[in-house]
């Protein structure tokens, strides 16, 4: 193989401008109404799990889960809000992971529901919630093989500008 040439400064240039990019307006406005649904639904259940000291046990440690998935959604979205950059696939990752890991929590409440009690919505709720959890995982594995490949490329990448610069 022959050495490449370096890039030329305008295409340099023109990466770094990439990379700094900010999310689009459609990207935050996105962020936002998530961070205000999650905020808005989170301050409900955190109420009502907070103002009724009757609840039965199982109820409580239910609206303690929700609320713990309202504030981590929360937190998410002010994170990709405060970076203010494009969406990298990494950001999709962490997304993935989350939506797997509340999907898998939501799928194991309604066995532990379906198999503890006679409700009569346990089954339907769980196989919802094996939906949910087939879809999240595949999101998941999307986001995660699409950052593999921006990493593989990112290392071709600075192979050949390595081998270019000698």
């Amino acid at each position: 193989m022959t050495p490449i040439d370096p890039p030329a400064p305008n295409v340099v240039a023109g990466l770094e401008r990439l990379a700094r990019t900010e999310l689009s307006l459609g990207a935050r406005m996105a962020h936002v109404l998530l961070a205000l649904a999650a905020s808005a639904l989170t301050i409900v259940v955190a109420s009502l799990w907070l103002t009724e000291p009757s609840l039965p046990l199982r109820t409580s440690i239910a609206f303690a889960l929700m609320t713990a998935i309202g504030l981590s959604w929360i937190a998410y979205s002010v994170w990709v809000l405060t970076a203010r950059r494009v969406m990298f696939a990494r950001q999709r990752v962490v997304a993935g992971r989350v939506a797997v890991t509340f999907c898998g929590v939501f799928s194991l409440g309604c066995v532990i529901l379906g198999v503890t009690t006679d409700a009569r919505g346990a089954w339907p709720a769980c196989a919802m919630s094996l939906a949910l959890l087939a879809i999240a995982i595949g999101v998941w594995r999307r986001a995660e093989s699409a950052h593999a490949a921006l990493l593989a490329r990112r290392d071709a990448l600075e192979q050949e500008l390595a081998r270019g610069a000698r």
